[in-house]
């Protein structure tokens, strides 16, 4: 049985994560840190885990939380991350890290749009962590920087069409919508009932700390340098994403190549669904699963293809795809406590 730990349990990440775990055979929660709530038991913080009534919340040092597990999830806002990954590596720990901190491979961009990193030696090993691209990479490693959410949807959205050369890069234009969980749990005005119900905003505009990820994920897609349009907005729904992404096509293609392609690239993939054409995804059809639901629709009046990603942003977005990681680091079956059916209504 693998002991694992959450560093940075009183989050949404963190309660996703605990629920999940609690449906892995393989695994034992044992340890759950969280200064906020430090003494109170987790199903305390969250009554929704009464299952783990054994697990207190804990404010330990680093030293003192490598010694309860095998494995981490440092689900922590970024900055915090860099200081906390070092110590748990060097006791010998797997740690998948769920923020920022080590998804972007050049420090000088991390920097521009995050701050300074003070563990730069460490980035030339994490794995990003998205197993339909990096899965055998994955399994070797120790540190996994997990994606984030909005960068999730729209890069497996694109994959298959920046592998095959059928789009031009230098066309991308990516929207997406997510619920109210992306922001957080802390209690900020903006995420408030009343300033989010029966509204729906964009934010962060051409200014979102995810563009230089999925910028530079594209890239290694696409083989060349890729500088795309993406723009964010808040859905006044608790969880959930949707993104549409536009892209001029290369050539003469039909429908029917295209969704071979799809076929092709993710037909053995446990979690994402291809759409039947002539439908697409909803969100509702995706939560409270690590699935990612795909569709497309080829515009032969404007030469464009409109692909239409969504997922959970708190499962595949966020705590489901670090257990897919998880399991792929330790050996397990891919889908170990994944397969849960989507909740609707």
């Amino acid at each position: 049985m693998l002991k694992v730990g959450i560093i940075g349990a009183s989050g949404y990440t963190g309660v996703e994560l605990a629920r999940i775990l609690c449906n892995h055979a393989k695994v034992k929660l044992t340890v759950a840190s969280s200064r906020q709530y430090a003494g109170k038991p987790l199903s305390e913080v969250f009554p929704s885990l009464q299952s783990l009534e054994g697990i207190v919340c804990q404010d330990l040092g680093t030293s003192d939380l490598a010694s309860k597990a095998d494995l981490f999830f440092t689900a922590v806002p970024h900055q915090t991350a860099m200081a906390i990954v070092p110590d748990l590596l060097a006791a010998g720990k797997k740690v998948v890290d769920l923020s920022a901190d080590f998804r972007i491979h050049d420090p000088a961009v991390y920097e521009q749009w995050y701050q300074k990193h003070t563990a730069v030696e460490y980035l030339a090993e994490a794995v990003y962590g998205l197993p339909e691209l990096y899965r055998e990479k994955i399994k070797k490693s120790r540190l996994v920087a997990n994606p984030g959410c909005y960068p999730t949807s729209i890069i497996l959205g694109l994959a298959p069409l920046l592998k095959a050369g059928i789009i031009d890069p230098s066309t991308l234009v990516a929207d997406s919508k997510s619920g109210a969980s992306g922001a957080g749990r802390a209690a900020l005005t903006g995420n408030l009932f009343c300033e989010v119900t029966e509204g729906f905003k964009a934010y962060k505009i051409g200014e979102h700390r995810h563009t230089p990820e999925i910028e530079q994920e594209v890239s290694l897609l696409a083989d060349q340098s890729v500088i795309l349009s993406f723009t964010p907005h808040l859905l006044p729904i608790s969880r959930g994403i949707l993104s549409t992404v536009y892209a001029k096509i290369v050539g003469n293609i039909s429908s029917e190549k295209i969704a071979a392609l799809y076929e092709e690239f993710y037909g053995n993939e446990k979690f994402v669904r291809l759409c039947k054409k002539g439908t697409y995804p909803a969100t509702q059809f995706v939560r409270g699963s690590n699935f990612c639901d795909i569709g497309f629709k080829l515009d032969k009046r404007t030469g464009r293809i409109i692909i239409i990603s969504v997922i959970d942003n708190l499962v595949k977005g966020a705590a489901g795809q670090a257990v897919q990681n998880m399991n792929l680091m330790c050996g397990f079956p891919e889908d170990s406590g994944l397969n849960m059916v989507p909740l609707f209504p």
